[in-house]
């Protein structure tokens, strides 16, 4: 066995009623897929699940070696399903992959460093939060790093500028921006809105205009 080893058992049941039945028991409803076969539904253990992506590092890119009924296969959580109020697992998507073929993957953005131009009134932003690459299973980078220790005001950081490890190619547009430096835009002072509200606009004036010389023909 593996490292990250996750059991998992077969199930013959679907619905919400079995789900909740389920989930009462400890347990969430899974399905196995893989390219050229045919879907499998399954059962895992949400907590032995989330505890095994949050301590492996690679987060989702996490390679899990899934026991069922005595074999075992190499798989990647490429969904999952969450309770939006309590953040519990509720569902999990298991892609079967082969060790020996490439497979797309998002892998995360970390910044290091810091850009000089911040110490200039400039804020750093970080559109751009992960990259989708091309590797094979075992490659697949846990983050990738961009260093921003020089980016001065007005100065960008591309997806083509970051670095990849040997075997990984780039899928993402290699124009799209990573990081960069801006300054923060400039807000309107209340006196300057006040003295805006307190002009008459083109319409007004115009009335005020015709308003004088009506007066002035009385």
């Amino acid at each position: 066995m593996g490292e990250h080893v996750l059991v998992a058992q077969a199930r013959t049941d679907t619905g919400k009623g079995v789900a909740r039945k389920l989930r009462v028991a400890g347990r969430i409803p899974a399905v196995l897929y893989g390219r050229g076969r045919e879907s499998v539904p399954l059962t895992v253990d949400p907590t032995e699940l989330q505890k095994l992506l949050h301590q492996s590092g690679a987060g989702m890119n996490t390679l899990i070696d899934l026991s069922l009924e005595g074999a075992e296969q190499v798989v990647l959580v490429k969904e999952l399903q969450r309770d939006p109020v309590r953040g519990r697992y509720l569902h999990a998507d298991l892609y079967v992959v082969d060790l020996t073929q490439t497979i797309e993957v998002a892998v995360p953005l970390h910044l290091v460093g810091k850009a000089p131009g911040t110490e200039f009134g400039g804020i750093l932003d970080h559109p751009l939060r992960e990259i989708e690459v091309e590797c094979l299973p075992r490659a697949i980078p846990e983050h990738l790093e961009v260093d921003v220790s020089a980016l001065e005001v007005g100065e960008s950081i591309h997806v083509r500028d970051i670095a990849l490890p040997e075997g990984v190619s780039l899928i993402t547009d290699g124009d799209l921006t990573v990081a960069s430096v801006v300054l923060p835009a400039a807000e309107e002072t209340p006196e300057a809105v006040e003295i805006a509200a307190a002009e008459p606009g083109e319409g007004e004036a115009a009335a005020a205009a015709a308003e004088g010389e009506s007066k002035s023909e009385d």
